[in-house]
């Protein structure tokens, strides 16, 4: 299957005249512009709660590369943008092992909206030959943030909410899962990275819910 039909076979949401491909990787992929988007990954944190002593599985960290690997190779995008809170420590071996994977995809532009984590000096990201934005960047008909804005003067993608949902069965049973939300003026974008938490936000009549289950996304 070409990577025109995969990415047809996933779920879709037209934004301001433009579809966006929800993935379950937890990503959204603009193919008109090829242009792949995340949020809060977190790269670093386990390691850094290892450091200080929290029993965290180093397999955490590898679901992540695991994950950033299959992105690119199945779309191929020519630019990928990180929403913010791409790292979440200081210089760790996770860093080294992120430097490499990256390096090894010359063919990718990366872009960095700097997020509340991000604690590393810019000028690491661009040694890495990152293109870094302090507070937003403006693509086409969105603005891209880390903090979903206010007021925002155009449709606001953005992330750090780490948004989910409780899904109840029968017997009360329940599950929480992440999930995309697109409200009236803004969307925000599941975390990425294996070692965050959930948090649950209030859903509107019109807003749109896409929740990730078994590596499916499902409307609600």
């Amino acid at each position: 299957m070409s990577v025109e039909n995969e990415i047809k076979s996933y779920e879709s949401i037209e934004i301001q005249h433009e579809k966006l491909y929800l993935l379950p990787e937890k990503a959204i992929y603009w193919a008109a512009k090829k242009l792949l988007l995340i949020a809060d990954l977190h790269l670093g944190k386990a390691a850094h709660f290892r450091k200080n002593g929290m029993a965290v599985p180093p397999q955490t960290a590898n679901r992540n590369w695991k994950k950033l690997h299959q992105l690119f190779r199945l779309h191929q995008p020519q630019r990928v943008c990180f929403l913010g809170d791409l790292f979440h420590s200081t210089e760790n071996k996770e860093w080294t092992v992120f430097g490499e994977l990256t390096q090894s995809y010359p063919d990718i532009q990366f872009e960095l909206v700097m997020g509340n984590h991000d604690i590393l000096e810019a000028s690491a990201y661009e040694a890495l030959g990152f293109e870094v934005y302090q507070e937003s960047r403006i693509e086409g008909p969105f603005i891209l943030t880390h903090e979903p804005l206010e007021e925002p003067a155009l449709y606001n993608l953005c992330g750090h909410i780490h948004p989910g949902v409780k899904l109840s069965g029968k017997g009360r049973q329940s599950h929480k899962a992440a999930c995309f939300y697109f409200g009236e003026k803004q969307a925000i974008l599941p975390a990425f990275g294996s070692f965050t938490g959930l948090a649950k936000i209030p859903v509107r009549e019109q807003d749109q819910i896409f929740v990730i289950v078994e590596d499916q996304v499902i409307p609600m």
